[in-house]
């Protein structure tokens, strides 16, 4: 099977590459489009360290042959900054001390992107279910929640 020009559009951005036979999108995103937020962890999909949005749900980019997806919008963590401005769930991560090492943020990040935009008032368990596949290995998890929950809040407070 010979490469292919894949067109893609990433974080509200046409982008047009070409892709060798079976390249993640986790790959693309990373070699072909320079993007590196998401993160290589387990690359068998059960870390989530590489958790985009594809077409508004989480999937881990590591799996997902990037030709399956051609013509589909993706959103990664490069693309929720608005203007340069931090969003509510970027800012709440930092004010509550949710990220140490840092690997797992833009994954951890992106699906508390999908569940505020799904459910914009969710409970702590809405909150455990939604990271559920994602794995830290510094914070305990905690800050995270308390994170995400004070990130809802603050969008309620701005509509």
């Amino acid at each position: 099977m010979p490469s292919q020009i894949v067109s893609l559009v990433v974080n509200g951005e046409e982008r047009e590459f070409i892709a060798a036979p079976g390249a993640t999108l986790l790959a693309s995103l990373r070699e072909a489009l320079g993007l590196t937020a998401a993160k290589r962890g387990c690359a068998q999909g059960a870390c989530g360290t590489c958790t985009v949005l594809v077409d508004g749900r989480p999937e881990v980019s590591c799996l997902v042959a990037v030709e399956t997806v051609a013509g589909h919008s993706i959103r990664t963590l490069e693309g929720v900054a608005a203007g340069g401005e931090l969003d509510e769930v970027q800012s709440a991560f930092v004010d509550c001390f949710a990220t140490q090492c840092g690997f797992c943020t833009a994954g951890m990040i992106m699906v508390a992107e999908e569940l505020l935009d799904r459910n914009p008032d969710p409970s702590e368990d809405d909150v455990i279910e939604a990271i559920s596949g994602n794995v830290c290995r510094c914070t305990g998890y905690r800050p995270i929640v308390i994170a995400i929950l004070e990130a809802a809040r603050r969008r309620a407070v701005r509509r």
